[in-house]
């Protein structure tokens, strides 16, 4: 997977850009879906009190569920026989789902408690994973069959995460919206409109990959398949799934791309979760205002420096390599990081902004090159097994990806950020 011989695509692999437009559609819902839940959790408790253990509570509770439900979500889809094909009916549901439920699940009513609050959006949050994950899972897993060819795949790959990048031009500008007394009264009832409009926004976009794509492993359902109790039919997919998956945490060069994953996103992720309270109430001295302005400008910052970092990645992969390309990237945001200990400073705020473009260079190539070196790993796991099962490796990496917010949990935010 680190490198190949410079060859043309054949005209059979290659896709067209309006494919891969479709393709990238999916992204922009599934950033916007999973940081929008975190850029707006905020609100919990800002704008209602609420502790903010609990807070970090109901970040990583859902997430613990999504353990279960992706790979099963992926064993059901690669299993899946019908006319429409195996991923895109998962798709078409999923968006309309994950859109309705993410709107009903921020219509928080006032005046109740705080563990009212907390039980109330436990259970909108269990929900929405549930069909976020409907969606993600086959939208992960159709863009892993969408061609076989080595570098197309990684040009795919960056046009997804270009895509994607567009999501996060908005989302560190949530809170100033919520908070934006022009517009609401307080930050819960931009939250609830807020909500609303992002709702029927994945609804309508997320279904696109499903309307526009066509798949090319596709399991017919032909008539003829035995049919067996339900007991003894649950037993038998009980026990292919548990195979399945052995067989897919025993795929070696899968489990060091997971791993590289998580230490990658997951390190950014973990300060990235207190970087909102870090940025509103040390650098910016509980200036809620002024924290809000630094976040968007960061978070603009980034955005636009990742999407310059895909098209340099995506050029510089196909000269050294796809594995070399990310070590590269993910030195270079090691320095970042670094920065972030002297950048962290009340008496120069603006200095907060100076990690951005060096941290966005390895998020950039991330999602660019794993994405692409997964699919890789489908090609080697059907060779060794004979089996498509691209929703089951897609489930267990991306997993992998949502994890992040479960791991900010036992760490509880400082006392002076619970003030209302």
């Amino acid at each position: 997977m680190s490198e190949q011989k410079h060859h043309g695509t054949a005209g059979q692999d290659r896709l067209s850009m309006g494919q891969k437009f479709s393709y990238g559609l999916g992204s922009i819902v599934n950033n916007l879906l999973g940081g929008a839940i975190g850029f707006m959790s905020i609100v919990l408790n800002v704008g209602l009190g609420i502790n903010p253990a609990l807070v970090g509570t109901l970040q990583a509770i859902p997430r613990f569920t999504d353990a279960l439900t992706d790979p099963i979500m992926g064993y059901i889809s690669d299993k899946t026989r019908s006319r429409f094909g195996r991923r895109r009916p998962y798709i078409f549901i999923g968006a309309i789902g994950v859109g309705t439920i993410f709107a009903l699940m921020w219509q928080l009513p006032e005046g109740h408690s705080e563990m009212f609050y907390f039980w109330f959006f436990l259970a909108g949050s269990i929900i929405f994973y549930i069909f976020y994950t409907i969606f993600a899972t086959p939208w992960v897993a159709l863009g892993y069959e969408l061609t076989s060819d080595y570098h197309e795949r990684t040009r795919l790959m960056a046009v997804m995460n270009f895509m994607g990048q567009f999501a996060w031009i908005t989302l560190p500008w949530f809170y100033a919206i919520m908070e934006n007394d022009r517009l609401f009264s307080d930050s819960v009832e931009g939250a609830r409109t807020l909500a609303i409009i992002i709702g029927i926004f994945v609804a309508v976009v997320g279904i696109m990959p499903a309307i526009f794509l066509r798949e090319r492993f596709v399991a017919h359902d032909d008539g003829h398949e035995e049919k067996v109790p339900l007991m003894e039919g649950l037993k038998n997919n009980v026990a292919l799934f548990m195979k399945g998956l052995v067989t897919t945490l025993k795929q070696r060069e899968f489990l060091k791309l997971c791993a590289g994953t998580f230490f990658l996103f997951n390190g950014i992720m973990l300060v990235g979760a207190f970087s909102s309270y870090i940025t509103i109430f040390y650098v910016s001295g509980g200036d809620t205002d002024m924290g809000a302005q630094y976040m968007g400008i960061f978070g603009t910052i980034n955005t636009a420096a990742t999407l310059l970092a895909i098209v340099v990645v995506t050029w510089l992969s196909s000269k050294i390599g796809k594995r070399r390309t990310f070590v590269v990237a993910t030195f270079v945001t090691l320095v970042g990081s670094l920065l972030k200990w002297v950048c962290y400073d009340p008496m120069v705020p603006w200095k907060v902004l100076l990690p951005a473009p060096l941290m966005a260079v390895g998020m950039g190539a991330l999602f660019t090159l794993m994405g692409s070196m997964v699919a890789d790993v489908c090609d080697m796991d059907e060779l060794e097994t004979g089996e498509r099962r691209e929703g089951m490796f897609g489930s267990i990496y991306w997993w992998m990806v949502k994890g992040n917010g479960a791991g900010v949990w036992p760490f509880r935010i400082p006392a002076e950020c619970n003030r209302i």
